[in-house]
């Protein structure tokens, strides 16, 4: 079993401030997880007074999945007392590592770490004393170059993300039998789905009025999940995800890990090439950090083109899909299931919708 950065960082955050009032750091300590009621202990790796006034403690990170990038990154607190008459009992903030929301400049500390921070050091902390916790991931920025956090508004590092203690192995065989069991249930109640990639899938899909009970999340195993949907006779499917996500269908990758396979940069410059784009700008976008970045060059360099790009792409994923499913269904299961696809960037906004995936999504809509 693994756990949510949260966790970690308050299992760090109390050891420092058992380091405060207890004059040396635990080797352990028990926290109450809220969600789910119970308690668990976490082995505190060092931690010490820095003076009579601070303190610091470290954990590392374990998630459930061994391919996360999180997993065994060191995680700070930084605590010090403050004056009760003039500050909050207990303040948080995001220290180096920690991600900012680029909108607001507020630390990606979101409302399950705060209250399971503030909850388990309410516990400790003298009546008569107030704190201040800084959280610090020394190896956070870069960790967060490798996912799409900047491409959804968190920049600089990484988010204090989850409403669970526990941690999802999104990689794991146990995920996916979840993942396929919700796609039972919805699937035995309408023959049209949509598969919502991800957190960001399914709150497009709240902005787009589609019906929760049409709405199936989905992570990286999109290949096993379509079976599964002509497996249990869903006629019409619409993908719904983030370009830099579902841009590696149009290169024939149905398990959308970044361990598995990223060929995302070379599947956007052969269709900037299809496009008949010049060599500076196929250098441009083979050499872009990021898709995000790519698609942002692209608006400058060639804006007429860029919407034919995209819609090549999405029409792509549904020929990639369809080829798929005739290749691991037996007919006629594999040629039953209409699949269409809608692309959303950062802004979680529309892109991109293909054909058959324009016409999924107004018949939902009407619904």
């Amino acid at each position: 079993m693994g756990y949510t950065l949260p966790v970690f960082a308050t299992a760090a955050a109390v050891a420092a401030l058992r380091c405060l009032t207890e004059g040396t750091c635990p080797e352990e300590v028990t926290l109450a997880l809220l969600r789910p009621n119970r308690c668990e202990r976490f082995v505190i790796a060092q931690g010490a007074p820095l003076d009579d006034q601070q303190a610091l403690a470290i954990t590392y990170s374990e998630p459930s999945d061994p391919l996360d990038l999180t997993r065994h990154t060191p995680i700070w607190a930084w605590v010090r007392w403050q004056d009760l008459g003039t500050s909050p009992k207990i303040h948080i903030e995001g220290g180096f590592g920690v991600g900012r929301d680029r909108a607001t400049g507020e630390a990606a500390i979101y409302r399950y770490a705060r209250l399971l921070l503030t909850t388990n050091l309410l516990l400790y902390c003298p009546k008569e004393r107030a704190i201040a916790v800084t959280i610090v991931l020394p190896q956070g920025r870069d960790l967060a170059a490798r996912t799409s956090n900047a491409a959804f508004g968190i920049v600089e590092g990484l988010s204090l993300l989850g409403t669970t203690a526990l941690a999802q192995p999104l990689t794991a065989p146990e995920q996916l039998d979840r993942y396929r069991q919700d796609l039972a249930e919805k699937a035995a109640q309408s023959p049209t789905l949509v598969f919502c990639i991800g957190e960001n899938g399914l709150q497009v899909a709240q902005q787009l009025r589609i019906p929760p009970s049409l709405c199936v999340k989905t992570a990286n195993w999109l290949g096993p999940m379509l079976v599964a949907a002509a497996q249990h006779s869903v006629q019409q499917l619409l993908l719904l995800g983030y370009h830099g996500k579902l841009i590696k269908l149009a290169g024939g990758i149905f398990h959308t890990h970044h361990h598995i396979a990223d060929a995302r940069q070379e599947i956007l410059t052969a269709f900037c090439a299809l496009a008949g784009l010049d060599q500076k700008c196929l250098q441009q976008v083979w050499q872009a950090p990021t898709i995000e970045a790519a698609l942002k060059s692209l608006e400058t360099l060639a804006p007429h083109a860029l919407p034919q790009i995209l819609r090549r792409i999405a029409n792509r994923i549904d020929e990639r899909a369809t080829a798929y499913l005739h290749a691991h269904c037996a007919a006629p299961l594999g040629r039953s299931l209409q699949v269409g696809c809608a692309l959303f960037g950062g802004d979680r906004q529309l892109v991109a919708t293909s054909e058959v995936g324009s016409i999924i999504l107004s018949r939902i809509s009407m619904q």
